[in-house]
């Protein structure tokens, strides 16, 4: 199954470029996922949670970019993850294309090709799981543009030469001893009924708006 799903973040290329390829950065933003270590090839291990009433199923996984093109902002994906107790997975790859906006935000393209088995399968029916893909996309953007907002700028971005070199001497001078800045907590788990519902809200909506 493919996705081809669009966002935009009010931010410059450049930060959004960076911050897309920081996956240990950015998986808070997506609900239920959480990054749980690296190997030396690069290589993230991830959980990837999903409360359905009273059970919950818990996914295990990887996940690593396989190519970053910097000059056409493109970077590759490769995912791949099991349920815990065996009952099904997935595999994913997925490819992010960056292009600036006349607004000085960033588009960003992704293609997804995955397929799964197991419990998540049932939400592909009906065109189910693009619906809760579209809005768990909607959700990740608004994270992330939460989190540009908050961090500090990238270093010498909208500086002249000068007010660059500057800011660099400072930051030369800062304690060594300052206490590093925590890693991102992660998101709650996903509640399937509650997205599930949701969805279908979403589409109810839409019929009486086409029906007008």
């Amino acid at each position: 199954m493919k996705l081809e799903q669009s966002f935009e973040v009010a931010a410059p290329i450049e930060r959004v470029w960076s911050a897309l390829n920081d996956l240990e950065q950015v998986a808070p933003c997506l609900p239920g996922a959480a990054i749980t270590g690296r190997d030396d090839d690069g290589t993230y291990r991830g959980e990837f949670t999903v409360k359905l009433g009273p059970t919950t199923a818990n996914y295990r996984g990887t996940i690593r970019i396989e190519s970053a093109d910097e000059a056409t902002h493109t970077a590759t994906l490769a995912a791949k993850g099991s349920d815990k107790r065996g009952q099904g997975g997935a595999t994913a790859t997925i490819v992010n294309t960056l292009a600036a906006t006349d607004a000085g935000g960033t588009r960003v393209d992704a293609v997804t090709d995955f397929s799964i088995t197991g419990r998540l399968a049932s939400f592909g029916r009906g065109g189910m799981i693009k619906d809760i893909s579209n809005r768990l996309l909607r959700d990740f953007a608004t994270c992330l543009q939460s989190r540009l907002e908050a961090a500090p700028a990238v270093a010498g971005e909208g500086m002249t030469a000068d007010e660059a070199a500057a800011s660099a001497g400072a930051a030369e001078q800062v304690d060594p001893a300052s206490p590093p800045v925590p890693p991102p907590a992660p998101a709650p788990p996903i509640k399937g009924f509650s997205l599930f519902f949701g969805v279908l809200l979403d589409r109810i909506k839409g019929l009486f708006r086409r029906g007008r």
